[in-house]
């Protein structure tokens, strides 16, 4: 992950923004998912129902930044906090996407949970299959 936050103040406090950021993203992306009955009543209300992304759930990944400083404030500062909640869920959609297009997937929705992913590619088998 690299981008670009203008004057680095505190790069520990960086880091961190941005680490909660991609775990956000790849959170929505990939495990979070809110259900309601017909009524619209919230099934998932509690943690026991919906899963919140957790540090065993990311990746490993490097981080860097880059120090441009902003010319229109007199410390150079820049916003880092949605970072990496901006970039991960496309970034988590199109790499899943691509591995998932030989079996014939071409549309995938948020969350891509392991059942939505099984789904889709059988869906896509019988498409697939008649090529």
């Amino acid at each position: 992950m690299v981008d670009d936050f203008g004057k680095v103040v505190n790069p520990l406090l960086l880091a961190g923004q941005v680490h909660g950021g991609i775990g956000q993203g790849l959170g929505q992306a990939l495990i979070e998912r809110t259900v309601y009955d017909k009524d619209g009543q919230l099934l998932t209300a509690s943690f026991m129902d919906y899963a919140m992304p957790r540090a065993d759930d990311l990746p490993s990944y490097a981080f860097r930044w880059i120090e441009i400083p902003c010319t229109t404030n007199p410390i150079g500062m820049k916003g880092s906090g949605e970072a990496g909640a901006i970039g991960a869920p496309p970034a988590a959609m199109n790499a899943l996407l691509d591995a998932l297009r030989p079996a014939g997937v071409t549309r995938i929705d948020m969350p891509a949970t392991p059942a939505i992913i099984w789904q889709a590619i059988q869906r896509a088998a019988p498409a697939k299959a008649a090529e």
